[in-house]
């Protein structure tokens, strides 16, 4: 679906994973996909239009053999969540991953920015008031910054992604000082695009990599 997103979240598989030879790296099955139609577009015009191509697509990476699944898109959980027990193999799910290292992180809070869909979805917000977890919601003119710099990612136009998202975090630091929970898989790469300093940061595709090679090498 983000195709520079799923690019770092397998070169994060591949650094993070405790092998010394290749053969001790684990098999990894990717399908590429960008032809699911946009999940926030989707989610705000409230039509299900990704649901069956996500399911589609993991069973047919089930049926290719993994045994363990991944979506590296915080917003395409707002569908996978839907039919994820139907599926044959589990699936790692992103924002759980992703909450536990915030929590981990910052135990006073985090920002959560993210797709203007994920946010709309509520799947955070739902997941960290059942932990107790504090999670700051942008106001809307920020997150519009926020969603923006996600899409320019997804454009090729990393400095650009880089000066908005850069804006945007520093005047929700300047409200409250907490690191931001980058619950969108392309802005890790915002984030470090704007050479913000990596501390300020908690990246769902480090949290995805990493509940995944906690499961594949346990």
């Amino acid at each position: 679906m983000g195709p520079s997103a799923t690019a770092e979240f397998l070169r994060l598989l591949a650094v993070k994973a405790p092998a010394v030879i290749d053969q001790e790296h684990p098999r990894v099955i990717l399908l590429s996909e960008p032809g699911i139609p946009d999940r926030t577009a989707s989610l705000v015009a409230g039509d299900e239009a990704p649901l069956a191509p996500l399911r589609e697509g993991l069973r047919t990476l089930a049926g290719w053999g993994a045994d363990l699944l991944a979506v590296p898109c915080n917003t395409a959980h707002a569908f996978v969540d839907r039919f994820r027990t139907e599926l044959p193999v589990p699936v790692v799910h992103i924002i759980d991953a992703s909450l536990a290292a915030a929590m981990r992180t910052s135990p006073g809070g985090s920002w959560l920015a993210a797709t203007t869909g994920t946010v709309l979805s509520g799947l955070y917000q739902r997941r960290s008031e059942a932990l107790g977890y504090p999670l700051f919601v942008p106001p809307d003119e920020v997150q519009e910054l926020v969603h923006d710099a996600s899409v320019l990612v997804k454009a090729g136009r990393p400095a650009e992604s880089g000066a908005v998202f850069g804006d945007a975090v520093r005047t929700l630091r300047d409200k409250i000082d907490a690191p931001v929970l980058a619950a969108c898989t392309e802005l890790p790469l915002a984030h470090a695009a704007a050479g913000l300093p990596p501390e300020h940061m908690v990246s769902s595709l480090d949290a995805l990599a990493d509940a995944c090679l906690a499961e594949l090498y346990r």
